[in-house]
């Protein structure tokens, strides 16, 4: 049974930093793209940043350099990190977790429905 597991969330202060881990299982994700996105109250789903099984990251307009994602598929892990940096409040939200296999193109990273798994998601609550 495939199972993306987040990790790493909390409140946090603005200004401050945050990692955000995936732990996935059930099979091989190294063939996988895998990805973050988030959900803040009242709003949809959105885009945060996906890597490609060969490690090209993807990222939203909106991470201008803050986020960090990274991918550990040595010695049969699949995990995937996001490192959060100077954390907004407009960062509050869940943060999801999601794996993909059938993404062939660039535009396919950014498309929630490109992806096959997602986690149950981890709070992320930011304080001013």
């Amino acid at each position: 049974q495939v199972q993306l597991v987040e990790s790493g969330g909390g409140l946090v202060q603005a200004g401050a930093s945050l990692r955000l881990s995936c732990a996935a299982s059930g099979r091989s994700f190294t063939n996988d793209a895998m990805g973050w996105f988030r959900q803040a109250p009242g709003k949809e789903r959105e885009f945060v940043a996906a890597i490609s099984p060969s490690g090209t990251a993807y990222y939203a307009d909106f991470v201008k350099g803050r986020f960090t994602i990274s991918r550990d598929n040595a010695n049969a892990k699949n995990t995937v990190s996001l490192q959060i940096n100077s954390l907004k409040v407009e960062d509050e939200a869940v943060y999801y977790c999601t794996a993909g296999s059938r993404i062939y193109y660039r535009a396919g990273y950014y498309s929630r429905g490109s992806y096959d798994y997602w986690g149950q998601g981890t709070q992320v609550t930011v304080s001013s």
